[in-house]
């Protein structure tokens, strides 16, 4: 029985058209590294004043592109059909943008886990289930990357994936 839902953010409620050669060319500027692929990890391993450079980089363009975002009907259709249960977001992006994004959207969450909470899909994942309280197999992630399922089989929920 599904007892929580956890909903990944960009590429699963919504799409933001973020140019990420161009952010990641302003992350390597910040930081002074040649790559910063995976960007996740480099960003973790920075220190925090570098790191809150980053961020705020980060948030000033996914805030600049939320006029141009667009719904993904699979991801509402099932925030939807999970409305009674409890539902976790869990999303690398920043905590500015994510509240923007659900007011436009008119979403809530019991629980928000951001960028700034962590920056690995499997931790944000374990920690929605430990805040929520709840077994793994009853929750179901819903994810759009092969991390999302990654993550969720880690952590032992069900996963579903959507078609973007």
């Amino acid at each position: 029985m599904i007892e929580a839902v956890v909903f990944d953010l960009d590429g699963t409620l919504v799409n933001l058209p973020i140019n990420y050669e161009k952010l990641y060319a302003k992350f390597r500027r910040i930081t002074g590294k040649a790559n910063v692929e995976p960007v996740t990890r480099t960003i973790a391993a920075l220190n925090p004043s570098l790191r809150k450079r980053v961020f705020d980089v980060w948030d000033k363009t996914e805030l600049a592109v939320l006029s141009r975002m667009t719904i993904v009907n699979e991801g509402t259709t099932l925030y939807k059909h999970y409305q009674n249960v409890p539902k976790a977001l869990v999303t690398m992006q920043g905590k500015k943008p994510v509240e923007k994004i659900l007011a436009t959207l008119n979403l809530s969450f019991d629980l928000i886990i951001t960028r700034e909470d962590s920056l690995d899909r499997t931790a944000q994942v374990k920690m929605a289930i430990e805040k929520l309280r709840l077994q793994p197999e009853n929750v179901i992630v819903i994810g759009d990357r092969e991390t999302d399922k990654t993550a969720a089989e880690t952590v032992g929920c069900i996963f579903k994936m959507v078609k973007n």
